[in-house]
């Protein structure tokens, strides 16, 4: 009989933590192709993502929120036979568990449903076999690639697909005057370049793009012949930004699927989260700030107080931090436009970040443990 192994990688929902799990599952799938894998995911996370990744077998959720405890049969509707079960490293950081009661309490009754017989251990044990380091690419349905096919015709110049915000607070990213200020250097630089506008305002459960409708509009009626694509079905929205050149916005789990299907990223880095999923062969670039004047990458609920910019404003997305990394931004996406490749992506973010947190390697932290390997040797 086939090994069995179940991902166990119930977490936060925001779209990343999706990307996350499916990138494990594909490490145990290339360490034994023979394997069939299961994953567990928050159901309220993009479970969607699973229907395109061909590393698994089998999907399972479960309703839980992070900051309560969840019901004792919470994980009824799961097997609970696996040959080996491999949890989220987060489920037993002691810190996570003061955030995240919740968390903290599902891996705790995952210990009790679950019966392993080769072992219940997390991601990064020695055991079960692992392959770190593999190309994750989404196969999306033919339907969603006509479709975003006919919103973005082919057109002469480069396509820049925009996400102007993620799911944290609107204070957390660029006010509308910024974006203006971006896309009017970014059509200044390339005049024939299109943006293409993407996010989600529905409110269904899930993440949502914090930027408002009238944002969005007036942010599309500054630029010519600007493409809208919003609240399309995920598989279509991703279709539509594999279609683009590259993706540009702040740190987002979103733009890990977009890289999960080829589109290479240029970041506005800042807020909690320096840049920590790197998907091989898919070239990034991420503008890193000056941390001495604009404070950020804090442990969560130690946020630097906001600035004043149309509004209270988080430093990192404040339009003095956006005017003094312009140039870098726009060199960052003729770099990326011009053909950039992965290794040298990795060698320079690897430079950049190493200096940015004085060779402290503990603040490095990466899926895979990538960006390790690419770090100047002192």
């Amino acid at each position: 009989m086939r090994e069995s192994l179940l991902v166990n990688f119930v977490y936060c929902h925001p779209v990343g933590h999706a990307v996350e799990a499916l990138q494990y599952s594909l490490g145990y799938r290339r360490a034994n192709p023979q394997r069939r894998i299961g994953v567990v995911l928050n159901s309220a996370t993009a479970v969607d993502l699973t229907r395109w990744c061909d590393a698994i077998d089998e999907v399972y959720t479960v309703d839980i929120d992070v900051f309560a405890p969840p019901p004792a049969d919470v994980l009824a509707d799961v097997p609970a036979e696996w040959d080996w079960v491999v949890d989220d490293p987060r489920g037993h950081q002691t810190w996570q568990h003061d955030i995240f009661p919740g968390i903290r309490r599902y891996y705790e009754l995952s210990a009790e449903h679950f019966r392993a017989r080769g072992g219940h251990t997390h991601i990064g044990a020695p055991r079960p076999t692992y392959r770190p380091g593999n190309p994750l690419r989404l196969r999306l349905p033919g339907s969603a690639r006509a479709r975003a096919a006919e919103l973005l015709p082919e057109h002469p110049g480069p396509t820049i697909a925009v996400l102007p915000g993620g799911s944290a607070e609107r204070w957390r990213y660029p006010s509308l005057r910024s974006w203006r200020r971006i896309l009017a250097a970014l059509l200044e630089r390339w005049p024939d370049a299109r943006i293409c506008l993407t996010g989600k305002l529905t409110d269904d459960g899930r993440t949502s793009t914090r930027f408002t409708r009238a944002e969005f509009t007036a942010l599309a009626e500054s630029v010519p012949n600007a493409a809208v694509a919003l609240d399309l079905p995920l598989d279509e929205q991703l279709a539509v930004v594999q279609r683009c050149d590259l993706l540009l916005s702040p740190h987002t789990g979103f733009a890990f699927a977009a890289m999960a299907v080829g589109t290479p990223w240029l970041t506005l880095a800042g807020n909690d989260w320096a840049e920590y999923y790197f998907n091989p062969g898919v070239p990034f670039y991420s503008v890193l700030p000056d941390v001495e004047r604009f404070p950020c990458y804090v442990l969560l609920g130690n946020n630097p107080d906001p600035v004043e910019d149309d509004g209270p404003r988080s430093p990192t997305m404040s339009a003095h931090r956006i005017e003094s990394d312009l140039d870098e931004l726009l060199d960052g996406a003729a770099w990326l436009l011009d053909g950039a490749d992965f290794d040298t992506a990795m060698r320079s973010h690897a430079q950049r970040v190493h200096d940015l947190f004085g060779g402290r390697t503990e603040l490095m932290y990466s899926v895979d443990n990538l960006l390790t390997s690419y770090l100047p040797q002192t």
